[in-house]
């Protein structure tokens, strides 16, 4: 099996999703299963709290004062982790709204990390799979379908997402590695058929 991508799956919970709404924890988990949380003091600018999106979550501000680490802390210590991987998320415009302010109030550049679709990657990595073991492109989308589908269907019965960040970073690489197995299973399949029938 080929050496597993540098990808990271990224996760953030927030105060609200109010226009002046701000991260309260980030965490990641590596595709080599290495994992990362962090509740995050907010910033003395931050002020924005919904009371709802706390019953969701379950973090509290105190706790958030109590625990935290300091805004630029949490940002440098992404810039380092994060180094080289490619970073997904499932909502790619909310978390990347808390990415840009969590890097935008340590001082650096909203862009210094972006944050792509995890979608995406799911399509990538079947497409990659396939070509990479020599499944002809015709079949591609056809069996790209089908293992998207199983993949996806084998994730919603987990139920709903528990809202918090690395508890649905995890649950986001778990579907991408089955993503990436299913696609092993079937190119499998395709090439023992195809040799049969040869």
């Amino acid at each position: 099996m080929p050496d597993l991508p540098k990808l990271a799956f990224l996760d953030f919970e927030a105060s609200s999703l109010g226009k002046h709404g701000y991260p309260i924890e980030v965490a990641w988990v590596l595709s080599n299963d290495e994992e990362e949380s962090h509740l995050i003091r907010p910033d003395p600018t931050w002020t924005d709290w919904d009371l709802k999106a706390e019953t969701i979550h379950g973090i509290s501000r105190d706790r958030l004062h109590a625990e935290g680490a300091p805004v630029a802390d949490v940002a440098a210590r992404m810039l380092s982790a994060l180094a080289g991987y490619t970073l997904y998320a499932t909502a790619p415009s909310w978390d990347g709204k808390w990415l840009s302010r969590l890097l935008r109030t340590a001082g650096l550049p909203r862009h210094a990390l972006r944050l792509q679709d995890t979608e995406a990657v799911h399509r990538h990595t079947v497409h990659e799979v396939l070509r990479g073991m020599g499944v002809p492109a015709d079949l591609h989308d056809g069996l790209m379908t089908k293992v998207l589908s199983q993949a996806q269907r084998k994730d919603d019965e987990l139920g709903p997402a528990e809202h918090r960040a690395l508890a649905d970073a995890r649950r986001e690489q778990r579907l991408w590695l089955d993503i990436r197995r299913r696609s092993q299973e079937v190119a499998a399949q395709e090439l023992s058929q195809s040799s049969s029938q040869g």
